[in-house]
Order: structure tokens, then sequence, then C-alpha cells
């Protein structure tokens, strides 16, 4: 008895010790001191002080430990010093009180920082840090903290409080009989007015989709929301959560049992935007972005580096682009919203790459779900009332379009959905928004994602003697929703064949170089695994290849050309996430006309077929008011890709030239400037074009005396990536800062020509310089700072390539 009562009052100085020390941390800083005074003026609105774990690492490193890793001993006393400082007087009936001020904490925790799937019991009564999703929450309801009765008999009153083991102070858990009668056997009357209650709230988080490993299940956990917290949240938003992780007993507890049930008792909780999961970008990176940017063949450049190991599907790879980049969106003042997501649907016949598409889709975009169509029911994809097994109370469950909200949710085999089921996400897909009115639950959630859909018509291959929306068979009310649909048809043609045959082949042939036998993934699928917001400082040096170094394996079925060279994902991942966060693009009064124009062209245009009855000019969409938004969608999107910030009459042309190959597959072949080379021609003269009219132009194909062989086509297909920085460069941008006049310039390229017509093309850059000045008189030699400046303009220029101090002439 001498013992426990020894030990009471050691716990009683420890713990008046620790108030203490908050007591004077809390009132010696003076950014804290202000937050207190602004919780004093406010009420009962601020219940809650926020503390940097940081700043009381700081002052006491053991505090700091203690906050961490036995928090029911720390936080207690923490909260005590609160309350005594915002309300000095009768602080003891103020903690039994509801009116209770908390403390919540943020920063950094070490090893606790940690993920739903890696949660373990080494962490069972530790402060906890993890990043997690929403999945359900339940309705709020009052938990009794104490209740007053009042005995007619005795005319006396009489309290009892509660404790469980969701509180965080560390007293045993007291019986809930509730009591109906004193010891004397009176009976008592609630006197409800005096009783004090708490609010409470149940969630469900698991780790979000996109993190999770590939064929396992996401990890759940139940956390605790009381007092302040409840309601913060709702099912689909992305949190970063510190609490309590503890154990308490199952719903049956037995001596036989061992097992318990774990949850996290909420300390602080924040809302993570959608830039939680995007990649970082460094200094470099953003270099690299604007140089690329600047291209006048941008678009068409990064949509033939997306999916690379598919062969064809030219404008459905740009608009996976256009669907990635997105529009606009836009929140009116009388309370219209318009989204600025674009959603895509592919018909067609079979093996024709539709769920390939899909799949790149997944690995691309920084949070994307998949779905398919018979394994997924309108509730599924939209949200659920349930009902918990425990308290049998009535809780919300997203669904997968909930989940990705700020994402794409692509359906595989979307024809195969009932139609209740395809109705559910007729509202998701417009008004981006999932209303429920079910078991006294009515709310509405968040949906903002795009939707790419692919099917198979009607009679398992496409007819071309039916019309499309006989072989599409979905209604007119869900197809307007789809802002581009494509048909994928499966021709028999001998010379396409052939080069998808070659393109197949050879993707199977290739295998990466560390390792051997092992195929290798065309698109480098590697998710941004930000576990924690400080690994974005480890990778803000770290340099992303912005070529792909495999393109002569790659980019098949047609004649290697100067112009097949692929970007990166990595780096078309980061391209795509700064064009997207950074560029907001607005409509001039060009782009408005020609949208105009091409929006009452495409709702004018005759339909049928010609006087012979052959060819099809029917429209695979309905032309209403939503294709007039799509157009708007489209063109911002693309100015997007060129980093533009106005969408001019190019970006117009763009969305109508989609448009009509959307509805038709009828495209008018834009004017080009072809430039033909001739392979006797000298350096000087190829070089007389700018480099914007090569973009411009068809692709050139490279002169046979530059593939000599294949190991040297393979040297410098490898240089591509490594001397991606030069082979970037903006001409423009070279000719400003190079030491050698234009004049000596095509003099170099003279005698570097002279050079090259004896069969030579390649040189050690140190013999170079040498044997182009002996040709040259004394007063015309070339210096090394005008040879390097040289060598720097025509990299830039694409003329030569260098690596390991060989020059390669293009």
């Amino acid at each position: 008895m001498e013992d426990t009562q020894a030990f009471n009052e050691n716990e009683d100085e420890r713990f008046e010790e620790r108030q203490q020390f908050f007591t004077e941390f809390l009132n010696h800083s003076d950014i804290y001191s202000k937050k207190i005074q602004s919780m004093k003026k406010s009420g009962l609105t601020e219940k809650r002080l926020v503390v940097n774990i940081d700043d009381i690492r700081e002052q006491n490193r053991e505090y700091f430990d203690g906050l961490r890793n036995t928090p029911m001993d720390y936080l207690p006393p923490f909260e005590r010093a609160l309350n005594e400082i915002i309300n000095p007087t009768d602080n003891r009936r103020q903690t039994d009180d509801n009116n209770f001020y908390h403390i919540g904490l943020e920063g950094s925790f070490g090893e606790n920082e940690t993920t739903p799937r890696n949660i373990s019991a080494k962490f069972i009564g530790r402060l906890v840090c993890l990043e997690a999703i929403v999945t359900r929450c339940s309705i709020v309801r009052p938990k009794i903290l104490k209740t007053v009765h009042y005995c007619e008999k005795t005319q006396m009153y009489s309290a009892k409080s509660y404790r469980d083991a969701t509180m965080l102070d560390a007293t045993i858990p007291t019986k809930t009989v509730y009591p109906v009668e004193d010891e004397n056997g009176n009976p008592l009357t609630t006197e409800f007015g005096y009783c004090q209650y708490r609010d409470f709230q149940t969630i469900s988080i698991q780790e979000m989709p996109e993190r999770a490993p590939a064929g396992l299940l996401p990890r759940p956990l139940d956390v605790i929301f009381e007092d302040d917290l409840v309601d913060y949240v709702k099912p689909g938003d992305r949190i970063r959560l510190i609490g309590v992780y503890r154990s308490i007993g199952g719903k049956v507890s037995t001596a036989a049992s061992g097992t318990f049930r774990t949850i996290i008792l909420a300390n602080n909780v924040k809302l993570l935007g959608k830039d939680i999961l995007q990649p970082s970008i460094s200094s470099l990176d953003m270099k690299h972005i604007k140089e690329i940017g600047r291209r006048k063949n941008v678009f068409d450049l990064i949509a033939r580096s997306l999916a690379p190991s598919i062969y064809g599907h030219e404008y459905i790879k740009k608009a996976i682009l256009l669907l990635l980049l997105s529009g606009e969106e836009k929140n009116l003042q009388d309370g219209t919203h318009i989204r600025g997501d674009i959603n895509m649907l592919m018909v067609g016949d079979p093996s024709t790459a539709k769920s390939q598409i899909l799949r790149f889709v997944l690995n691309i975009a920084p949070l994307a779900i998949a779905t398919t169509g018979r394994g997924s029911s309108g509730v599924g994809l939209t949200a659920a009332v349930t009902t918990d097994r425990e308290t049998g109370e009535r809780r919300l469950e997203a669904g997968a379009m909930v989940l990705a909200d700020r994402g794409v949710v692509c359906i595989d085999e979307f024809d195969k959905m009932t139609d209740s089921d395809r109705v559910a996400i007729h509202e998701v897909m417009e008004q981006q928004t999932v209303t429920i009115a079910k078991a006294g639950i009515h709310t509405s959630l968040n949906a903002r994602c795009s939707v790419v859909a692919a099917a198979n018509p009607i009679y398992g291959r496409y007819d071309d003697r039916k019309r499309p929306f006989e072989n599409i068979a979905l209604p007119d009310s869900l197809l307007s929703r789809f802002d581009m649909l494509f048909i994928v048809l499966d021709d028999i043609n001998e010379t396409r064949d052939r080069e998808i045959a070659e393109h197949v082949l050879r993707v199977h042939r290739y295998n990466n170089n560390n390792d051997d036998g092992t195929p290798v993934d065309d698109s480098n699928m590697t998710i941004f695994n930000n576990t924690s917001i400080d690994n974005d400082a480890d990778n803000e040096n770290k340099e992303t290849p912005v070529w792909e170094k495999s393109t002569q394996y790659i980019n098949t079925g047609r004649r290697q050309t100067r112009k097949n060279t692929l970007l990166s994902i990595p780096f078309i991942k980061k391209y795509i996430h700064y064009a997207k966060l950074r560029i907001h693009p607005t409509l001039t009064q060009e782009a408005v006309d020609i949208i105009s124009d091409a929006y009452v062209d495409l709702r004018s245009a005759p339909e049928g077929r010609d006087a012979q009855g052959n060819g099809s000019f029917y429209k695979t969409l309905p032309v209403t008011a939503r294709t007039l938004e799509t157009l708007i969608r489209l063109a911002t999107a693309h100015a997007k890709a060129r980093l533009s910030n106005t969408v001019q009459a190019r970006d117009a042309k763009v969305a109508k030239e989609m448009m009509r190959y959307v509805l038709w597959k009828d495209v008018k072949e834009r004017e080009r400037r072809k430039k033909r080379r001739r392979m006797n021609n000298n350096l000087a003269e190829s070089d007389e074009e700018s480099s914007d009219e090569e973009e411009e132009s068809e692709e050139e194909e490279i002169p046979a005396t530059n593939r000599t062989n294949t190991n040297e086509d393979e040297r410098m297909g490898e240089t591509v990536s490594q001397f991606s920085e030069i082979s970037i460069s903006n001409p423009s941008e070279a000719s400003t800062s190079q030491t050698i006049s234009p004049s000596r310039l095509s003099l170099f390229r003279k005698q570097l020509n002279v050079l090259k017509s004896d069969g030579t093309d390649q040189f050690n850059v140190d013999q170079l310089i040498s044997q182009i000045n002996e040709t040259l008189p004394a007063d015309q030699q070339f210096s090394q700072e005008e040879f390097q400046s040289a060598i720097q303009t025509m990299s830039s220029d694409n003329q030569i390539f260098y690596s390991d101090g060989v020059v390669y002439i293009v």
C-alpha cells in the first residue's frame, strides 16, 4: 500500500514538473503567445493550439523524445499547461468541462513517420505520423463525459464521470453502467442540462491506392476524431495524420484471446492538396522543360514519346497528352461549375492496344485508379452507405471516382457494365460530384477526375455497314459526356501489318543492359514514392534524363531518322506536372472566333454516304453544346503543352483538327514546307535553314553514309541521352553567347566538310582542330575558344554529336 502511494506521489511530481516546463515553453515563445492570445479572443472557435515539435527539440531533447515515444505521459500535462494559461482560475473544474483546449503537434517525427501498411506492433503507444486517404466516415455522435443525477427522496445531487480507452489520460476506463438508483436503492433522475458531452467520430483510412504494392490490397486503419476535429475530413480526402497508436479491447474480449483492436487517437490532421503526389522539379529540370517548351513541334514530340512500345495511334496518343494536361476548371459567380478534366472513350476491334493504352495512363498519371466493367458496380464507382459491424451505425464509404479526385479513372470493358451502373457515373462525368441521399445520410462528395474508358462494339467487331451508334450501343446522354470517342479498327493492310510485326518483334528482342534476360518496361513505369514530404529535398538536385536512350530499339516500323528521338517518361511526368500546375492559359479573341466557327461547322456538317453508297460520313458523337466546351478544353490543353499563357489561333486549330478526327477521321492535311536534303551538299548549305523550319518540315532520312554499320549507330543512339542538355538548346540562345562570328562559323563548316569528303564521319576532338588549322593560312586559323564555340553551336543545331572526346558528323 505504501509503495502504491509513493508511486502515485512520484507520478504527481513528474506531472507537475512536465506541466511547469510546458508552461514556461509557451510563455517564453512569441509565436505561441500570440496564438494563445488569439485563442482567448476567439472564445471556443479555436480550441486547438498547433505546436511544432521541432521547437521542443531545440529546448529539451528529453521532452521531444517523450512526446514521440510516450505521448500518454506528456500530452496531458501539456494540455493542462495550455488551459492554465488561457483560464488560470478554477482550472480543475475547467479540466472536466467540455470547454477544454487541446494541443496539436506537427513537424518532423523521425522514425515515427510511417504508412498504414508499415505500421506495426512496435508503434503501439507512440505518436505516429502518416499520410493516407479517407475511405469511410461515421456519423458524428456525442460521447458522454459526466452525468448528473438528482434524488427526490434525499434531495441530493450526485455525479459520475466516464473514461474509456479512447481518452489520452492514463486513468483506468470506468464501467459504462448507467446509474438509475443510489446505494440505498432510491431512484435517480438524470439532469441532462448539467451533463457533459463531447463530439465523437470514427473514420477509416488506408494507404493511397497509387502507393499500394502491386497485387496487394490497401491496408485500412480506424481513427478516432474528437471535439474540434470531427467533420474535418470527408471520404476521398488525402490527409497527413498525427495521432497516438493504441490497442483497445475488441467487441468480445475473453481471457483465451490475445488479439486486440488497434486504433489511432487523432492529435492533429492536415489536408493534403493534389500536389503532394507530384514529382519534385529541380532547377536543371526547369531549364530543360522551358527549352523543350520553346520547340514548335513540342506537342507532336511529347505525344510521340507516349507509349513508345505501341505502334501507331498517333491521334489517340495526342488525346492522352491533352487529357493529362486538361483544360481550365472554372467556378462561376452564380455557382456553376465548368469542368476542366477531359473524358475519352475508345471503341474498336479486339487486339488494337486499347487496354495497353489504359495501362500506360495508369503508370504515367500521378493519381490513377483502374476498374473494369464487370468488376465494378455503380456504388463501387461513386459512393456507398455501409453498416458498421460493431456499432451498427451507418457509414459513408467512398468509391473509385471519389478516391481518384484530381486524378484519372481508367475503366476497361466499359461496354460490359449494366445500364443501371453506367447511369450512376453521369453526374460524376459532368458535374464532378457524387450526391448521396441514403439511410438518413445526405451529402455531396467531390469526384473531379478524368475518365478514360475502353469498350468493344456490340457485335464484337466494328461493322462498317452500320452507323456508329448502332455499333457502340451507348445512349447519347452518356456519349455526350465523353469529349473524345475514337473508333479503333483492325484493318488488313499488308504494309502496315509488316511494320507492326517488325515493331512488336523488336520490342520483344530488347533487353535492359543492366539486367540481362529481363524484359524492359518501355515506359520506365516508376511511381514517385513520396512517403514523406522530406524526400522532396533529396530529389532537388537529381537530374532527370531528357531523352530516351533506347530509341533505336523502341522507335521501329520506320527507317531511322533524326526526328525519331523520344523524351524519357520521367521527364514527361515532370513536364506535364509543370504545365498543368504553373500554366493557366486565357482565351484570345482570335482563338474564340476560330472555336466558334469550328463549332458551327461541326454542328451543321451533313451526314450520310456518297452518291455511290460508299464511305461513312456519320458522326461518332452527338454534336451538342458540350462539344463547344470540349473545343475550349482541347485548345487550352494544347496551349499548356506549349507552356503558353494564352490560347492562340494555332491551339484552336489543333482542337478543331482533333474533333474532326474524332467525328469522321477526316483531317485536312496541314501544309508543310518540304525540304529535301541532297547527300552531296556540304554542311554549310544544309545549315541555311533555321532549326524551327526543320521542326515544321517532314522528317528527313539519315543518309546511308551516316549509318555504315550497326555499332556506330548504337553509339550515336547512346549519346542522345548523355548530351541532352546540348541537343535541346535553343539555337537562338546559343547564338547570343557564342564567341565566333557567323563568317568564321561558315568557314569552320566548310573545312569540316572537306575533311568529311575523305569518307570519315568521326574525329578525335584533340586532333580535329589541328587537322582544320593545317589547311588554313596562319591569319585564318581557329583559336581554342572559337573551336569550342563552333562545336557547341553545331551540336545545338543537331549537325554533330559530341561524346567522350569524339565528334560524330550527322
